[in-house]
């Protein structure tokens, strides 16, 4: 139950950022929630592997690579979704990557506060 919940608020966190970011659209709810297993996949696969090689840059950078390595993860998924989810380029998907963690944290400390 707890997974079909966050496949939910992923579909919103991803159709709410879509809606502020110019730049950056999905199909449809369906396709949010889609969209939202794909970048999770993709950040979790490929995004893992290459936090782990870039780490002492990482750790150099305070996180900034990390942050970077997120955006290209958000591409990637744009390259992989085809024209269900559009995200115009590097910045605009910087953007899209800043407000979901926004949406995220505060969908996660009204569902948390509520326990």
């Amino acid at each position: 139950m707890r997974f079909i919940i966050n496949l939910f608020v992923t579909g919103i966190v991803i159709a709410l950022a879509t809606y502020i970011v110019p730049g950056a659209h999905v199909a449809g709810f369906g396709w949010a929630i889609i969209t939202g297993l794909v970048i999770g996949f993709v950040n979790g696969v490929f995004g893992s592997i290459l936090r782990l090689f870039t780490f002492p840059l990482n750790w150099l950078t305070f996180g900034l690579i990390s942050f970077i390595i997120t955006v290209l993860m958000i591409l990637l998924s744009d390259k992989i979704m085809g024209n269900k989810f559009e995200v115009d380029g590097f910045w605009t998907a910087s953007l899209f990557a800043i407000v979901v963690a926004i949406i995220d944290m505060i969908i996660n400390e009204i569902m948390t506060s509520k326990k």
